[in-house]
């Protein structure tokens, strides 16, 4: 792991101290926390943050140096953003172990062509962004690459039992999990009955009472 991204921070005092003005300055609130480690704040620099998120997402190690501390392994386990103004304004890292395993979500990558897709007008259908696994920080990989081009028919599959990532690495999600399939295209018939509205009955809802015709409403006067 010579390549290890690095990213510099600084100490925080406290929490909720100083949020807005350093926001404006730049930087971002952070928290670091990990297995029997106590939390400890810092700052870091918002665009030096985002070339690092951009290059390793949440799903690898890179490397955190605070002030003349020793660098240490972390993960971003964490990105809140600001409503209004869409960026970040805080992120948690996990302190690493690289002697114990840890369990986080690995991105998936379908690579390839979709026979089924190509020949037949079919629709690629893909049911999950990533696959949880366990395993020792230096045998983390970036992401999963997943090849469509085994979806030949309407019928194939592909399940997280068909991704093999060696020994070193266990598939937390379940075996049986669909990744992608490819389903058949709709027929016109199809878009028409998505494009009926169905129509729903008001006196059937509790508390909605339906309105007489005026003529019915005249009749019971006359009679009263």
């Amino acid at each position: 792991m010579a390549d290890m991204l690095s990213l510099s921070a600084l100490p925080r005092e406290a929490a909720g101290k100083n949020l807005n003005s350093s926001r404006k300055a730049g930087l971002i609130p952070t928290v670091l926390y990990g297995h029997d480690v106590a939390p400890k704040l810092f700052w870091v620099n918002a665009i030096e943050f985002g070339k690092v998120f951009h290059a390793a997402g949440e799903s690898t190690i890179f490397s955190l140096v605070a002030g003349k501390g020793a660098a240490l392994n972390v993960l971003v386990h964490d990105v809140q953003l600001d409503p209004l103004s869409n960026r970040i304004s805080h992120v948690d890292f996990y302190q690493v172990d690289m002697d114990e395993e840890l369990e986080t979500d690995i991105p998936l990558e379908f690579i390839g062509e979709a026979p089924a897709v190509r020949a037949f007008g079919g629709v690629l259908v893909k049911t999950l962004e990533s696959v949880e696994v366990r395993c020792l920080p230096k045998n983390l990989p970036h992401s999963i690459q997943v090849d469509i081009s085994t979806l030949a028919t309407f019928d194939d599959q592909i399940k997280v039992s068909d991704l093999a990532l060696g020994d070193a690495i266990e598939i937390m999600t379940e075996a049986d999990t669909v990744l992608a399939l490819v389903e058949p295209p709709r027929t016109d018939a199809d878009m028409a009955a998505l494009e009926t509205k169905a129509e729903m009955d008001v006196t059937k809802v509790a508390g909605v009472v339906k309105e007489a015709p005026v003529a019915d409403v005249e009749k019971k006067k006359e009679k009263k």
